[in-house]
């Protein structure tokens, strides 16, 4: 279905005022809904990282890294089985797993010979059980789980999400017997940037003619919008792939679509 901007801005003004949690996605559910849950998902994640990118270098100053790290410790001092790292990132209004990194980096800085590398900082994100105290590994552990748009879970839903549309795209092209060359494809041909499929015969869509398709998993505000244009789209237009585009981008096969023609 498609979502109007009068609807899309309608959902995002409700979401200034809204924490990260599953919670307030099911509240979203309710506020909307026509909507589909992965489409306010997507919408909510979105408006979420714009927040969290406007604020985060305040979190990130000495005096707010110490201060966290000593309210975790007089927290787990109290309670280590409290999800005093949760809590204190919802207090601060801070992503749980970017909370859990602040604290992992300031403990490995404490307690290390040497200053912990970014591999490693990732590496014990993506499996706590590597963190070497017990209490941290499980409070780093309860902010990732619980985290619905930051942090290695969230990563890895997006990237399977991302391959998923990919092949669902490439069944649809395929059940309309349109011949197309895949990214694999276009890499073997030399191309450096390349989109998802080139159509070798192009179509026409609402009165556009499209050369190619390029499908994200997410939804096409105005903000993604302007961001793929200036890393991807460009390129694809001055290249010699055609100056005739178009674009899906989907938070789920049933979700909003907004496509997007160039020509």
């Amino acid at each position: 279905m498609i979502l109007t901007k009068a609807q899309y801005d309608e959902i995002a003004q409700c979401l200034v005022s809204v924490p990260p949690t599953r919670q307030s996605l099911r509240k979203l559910k309710q506020r909307f809904p026509s909507q589909s849950q992965a489409t306010l998902l997507s919408i909510f994640s979105q408006e979420y990282q714009k927040h969290i990118k406007r604020t985060h270098a305040k979190h990130h100053t000495s005096e707010a890294i110490e201060s966290y790290y000593q309210r975790y410790l007089n927290g787990v001092g109290r309670n280590g089985a409290a999800p005093v790292l949760l809590d204190l990132a919802n207090e601060v209004d801070y992503a749980p797993s970017l909370m859990a990194r602040i604290i992992l980096e300031r403990f490995l800085q404490e307690h290390e010979e040497t200053p912990p590398s970014k591999s490693v900082i990732n590496s014990m994100l993506r499996d706590p059980s590597q963190i070497p105290d017990g209490v941290l590994a499980n409070q780093v552990y309860q902010c990732i789980v619980n985290d619905c748009c930051y942090g290695p879970l969230v990563d890895c839903i997006k990237h399977a999400i991302g391959h998923e549309h990919e092949v669902l795209l490439r069944d649809l092209l395929l059940e309309k017997s349109l011949s197309f060359l895949d990214e694999d494809q276009l890499r073997a041909k030399g191309y450096d940037k390349t989109p998802d499929f080139i159509l070798q015969v192009p179509v026409a869509v609402e009165g556009h003619i499209i050369h190619w398709i390029e499908s994200k998993a997410s939804f096409g505000d105005e903000c993604s919008h302007h961001a793929y244009l200036h890393d991807q789209f460009w390129s694809y237009w001055n290249s010699s792939l055609g100056r005739h585009s178009c674009r899906i981008l989907t938070s789920s096969p049933s979700a909003t679509r907004d496509r997007s023609t160039n020509n």
